[in-house]
């Protein structure tokens, strides 16, 4: 008998998914259109030109350290405790399990890990690039700084360019990028773009960043998004190898849950009352008097058996001694001896 396997909550979800198609039929993959592509290669230009104009120590860098003179967080010290709460919508943490928790529902709604693994790829994208040109060109930070008037490169730092604008670039474009329909997805690009500026520009009044630190980072993340789309037959392949894997999972399970029948617990067990002396009377009195029927041996074959008197006797023909020369049979005259002797 096989007994039915209580559901956890990951089968739950698959049985979700398992409803409609993975993949519904109005949402549409962004693909790299002619127009994408010369909108990444102007980023990537913007991106080189911001790397060569900290590296020649140019009219930047200059600017970067007049407004580390300014002292932002003196001049408007009154919006100080606004700006420490906004810039946490550029922090990794906070952004990514908010983002996460949205897309997770759109995934059950949708029918589609699609939104999920696109996250996934693309905050590993943004963890490699922006990671590694941080330990490259090792940056210091205006609190940090050396020399003035110096780029600061080279000297181990890890702030340019800034984490904080790029991960608001691409945790809240992400949602852009996954949007259902052209409108919506204007609207949340010019949402995602301001509010990662918004981010930068608060880490440069706090003093924790230059302003190129803002640019280059603002440029990493719309990288990032712009070459999102050639990454999706690797999500598409991804989304189908998890679904094969539960499958395989689901039938090996099938079939390990068959067990033998049981006695369920709690069944009633029915006893008998007690024998009184009486009972026992009656009971070897009825034993008695009631006929027994005849018994086959349990050693017999099953079949018609015929009874010891009714048997046939057979007698072993000759004897049962076995045959010895020396010897003679009874009643018979030995037979001469030779004489022995002269």
């Amino acid at each position: 008998m096989c007994t039915e396997r209580k559901l956890t909550r990951l089968d739950r979800v698959f049985a979700r998914l398992d409803r409609e198609p993975e993949r519904p039929a109005h949402i549409d993959v962004p693909r790299m259109t002619p127009h994408r592509i010369v909108l990444l290669a102007a980023t990537l230009a913007f991106y080189g030109a911001i790397v060569w104009a900290v590296v020649i120590t140019s009219w930047l860098v200059r600017l970067d350290w007049q407004v580390m003179f300014f002292r932002p967080y003196q001049q408007w010290a009154e919006i100080h405790a606004f700006v420490d709460y906004y810039v946490v919508l550029g922090q990794r943490g906070p952004t990514a399990v908010m983002v996460a928790a949205w897309l997770g529902w759109r995934s059950w709604r949708q029918h589609t890990l699609r939104p999920l693994l696109a996250l996934g790829v693309s905050l590993l994208l943004l963890n490699i690039t922006v990671g590694a040109a941080k330990l490259g060109m090792g940056r210091l930070g205006p609190h940090y700084a050396t020399t003035i008037g110096s780029n600061e490169m080279g000297l181990g730092g890890d702030i340019f360019p800034s984490g904080h604008t790029a991960n608001a670039v691409v945790t809240w474009g992400i949602l852009a990028y996954l949007a259902s329909t052209p409108r919506a997805r204007r609207w949340l690009s010019a949402l995602s773009a301001v509010t990662s500026l918004g981010v930068g520009l608060s880490t440069v009044y706090l003093g924790t960043h230059w302003l190129s630190d803002v640019l280059l980072g603002w440029a990493a993340g719309l990288l990032i998004m712009l070459a999102l789309p050639w990454f999706e037959p690797l999500i598409a392949r991804s989304e189908s190898l998890i679904f094969d894997l539960r499958d395989r999972l689901r039938e090996r399970r099938a079939g390990a849950v068959s067990v033998p029948t049981a006695t369920p617990v709690g069944a009633p067990v029915l006893l008998k009352p007690r024998a009184t002396p009486a009972d026992d009377e009656v009971a070897a009195r009825e034993a008695t008097s009631a006929p027994r029927s005849p018994r086959a041996p349990v050693y017999l074959a099953p079949g018609p058996h015929t009874t010891r008197a009714e048997r046939t006797p057979v007698t072993p023909v000759g004897s049962r001694r076995p045959p010895h020369t020396d010897r003679t049979t009874r009643g018979a005259a030995p037979a001469a001896r030779p004489l022995a002797g002269g």
